[in-house]
């Protein structure tokens, strides 16, 4: 059957809202996303309980974030450890898990895939093989996932207009400058209609996870509700993590005064959502109908080209105009946005942010932090 409103295959019924009230356990809840949640998941939950490992990558003071919301409890663990799980569990019994704990950089998981595949598979496993433990299964978890896990996504082709999945650029392709695929145009990301390749270990853990979380939570008879998120940016990004974040250092290198660089031509394409707008769409999901069994996609519902991003925050700072450098990154796509369709009628969610606000919202916050 098919949705008439959005023309794509249409879930299944809603068994009803998730009641609001008691226990919300949040992995990964002192990094960026969940501190942006904390507020409004005190204004849902009863109880509020975050484990995060305080990894230095992100937090080198190993410190309660003091953005993450005062009635929060804070658990320091890795939800690698089967022991952490054990020593959590004995005393919360969640309703609802939100689960953010992920490793996220694309280029570095192809040095590290170990620790990425440890940390998105096996950690989310630990997490699934504790609650059944302590037998504290929740009515439902929702899984932040990522864009990544479609790869290059699906193009259309000029002569025929039928849809294909070009895959990974090669290194040779990258290295003769072919950034795009030729005669062909690409197509916004959708679950209900691409289908996932990553072409990045990230990606690939990301898919595993979604995998094994679903195939689990369908068969002890709990709710998986995934999200896939685009590009995330705002205040509260982290400043020091070279990995993500490609418009906070645009921002610092445009504050310095510096000519902000743009990898092969600067034509590539992201879908920028603001961590506002990604942190309603998560909260949206602990309570909204059941949506069906098909991940829910998140972003700004727009693509902008990177230089086009550059270009606002180098005005912003009258910083010197943005410069191509030929430059790429094995495992990167060349073009990614998402279309928002589906959120707007399983979870009542739009983007309200465009990215002219969001840069301004970002470099306002940058330029509010002490330095160092």
């Amino acid at each position: 059957m098919t949705d008439p409103a959005t023309n794509v295959p249409a879930d299944p019924p809603s068994s009803g809202l998730a009641a609001r009230g008691g226990t919300c356990l949040v992995t990964g809840g002192a990094g960026f996303i969940g501190t942006a949640m904390s507020p409004g998941l005190l204004e849902r939950f009863d109880r509020v309980v975050a484990i995060d490992n305080l990894h230095p990558q992100i937090h080198p003071s190993a410190e309660r974030p003091t953005a993450l919301a005062a009635g929060v409890e804070l658990v320091v663990g890795d939800v690698t450890d089967p022991a952490a799980w054990d020593a959590l569990l004995a005393g919360v019994r969640p309703d609802v898990v939100v689960h953010l704990a992920a490793e996220t950089g694309t280029g570095q998981s192809l040095a590290e895939a170990t620790r990425h595949a440890h940390v998105n598979v096996v950690g989310t496993t630990q997490l699934l093989d504790g609650l059944l433990r302590h037998d504290a299964l929740p009515r439902r978890i929702v899984l932040s996932s990522s864009r990544a896990v479609y790869g290059e996504g699906a193009w259309r082709s000029d002569d025929t207009g039928e849809l294909f999945y070009p895959g990974q650029r090669t290194s040779e392709v990258l290295a003769r400058g072919q950034w795009d695929f030729p005669g062909a145009r690409p197509v916004a990301m959708s679950a209900a209609t691409t289908t996932p390749a990553p072409v990045s270990v990230y990606g690939a853990t990301k898919l595993a996870q979604e995998n094994v979380l679903t195939a689990w939570a369908h068969s002890v008879g709990v709710e998986p509700v995934v999200l896939r998120l685009q590009n995330v940016y705002g205040p509260g990004q982290s400043l020091i993590n070279p990995y993500t974040g490609i418009l906070s250092l645009f921002c610092r290198l445009a504050k310095a005064g510096q000519s902000i660089p743009l990898y092969e031509d600067g034509e590539v394409r992201r879908d920028f959502v603001l961590i506002d707008d990604v942190a309603r769409a998560l909260l949206a999901a602990t309570t909204a109908p059941v949506p069906g069994r098909t991940p829910i996609d998140i972003g700004s519902g727009e693509d902008q080209t990177i230089a086009r991003a550059a270009e606002l925050i180098a005005a912003h700072y009258e910083a010197p105009a943005p410069h191509v450098t030929g430059q790429y990154r094995q495992g990167d796509v060349r073009h990614a946005w998402a279309d928002v369709t589906v959120a707007a009628r399983v979870l009542g969610w739009a983007p309200e942010f465009s990215l002219e606000e969001g840069v301004t919202r970002l470099a306002t916050w940058i330029d509010a932090q002490r330095p160092g």
